[in-house]
């Protein structure tokens, strides 16, 4: 059976980025992996259901030139599902009210997901589903 593992994100502040995915999505960070000869450090970041989240950090990784919350080919967005239509509405309201940016309001999508859309600190597209 194949099924996909993880995914990645390289960022310039994973301890940010770390405490943001367990302080909204209950995420829970492995220990920090460091590698200071390769200017490299990482988490991964697993979710209830077994879904993870590699964040990375690395001296010398270009910034991407996409700019914030745009969409673009490539990896666009991941969603995490927080299990019903009030809990997509609490937590998104919960982000706004803390200062981070809605982009996608909650609302049954065409492909019958309840879904709002909310950029992480680094701008990444986050769904979050019912």
């Amino acid at each position: 059976m194949i099924r996909l593992d993880h995914v990645a994100l390289y960022s310039s502040q994973i301890e940010v980025i770390r405490q943001f995915y367990e302080k909204y999505f209950g995420a829970n960070a492995n220990e920090k992996y460091i590698n200071p000869r390769k200017g490299f450090e990482s988490y991964f970041l697993s979710f209830a259901g077994g879904a993870r989240l590699e964040i990375m950090q690395k001296v010398n990784v270009a910034n991407g030139a996409n700019p914030e919350g745009a969409e673009y080919l490539g990896l666009t967005h991941f969603a995490l599902s927080v299990g019903s239509k009030e809990e997509v509405d609490a937590l998104t309201d919960r982000l706004r009210a803390e200062n981070y940016r809605v982009v996608g309001e909650p609302r049954t999508t065409g492909d019958g997901y309840y879904e709002s859309v909310i950029l992480d600190p680094d701008g990444n597209r986050v769904e979050i589903v019912a």
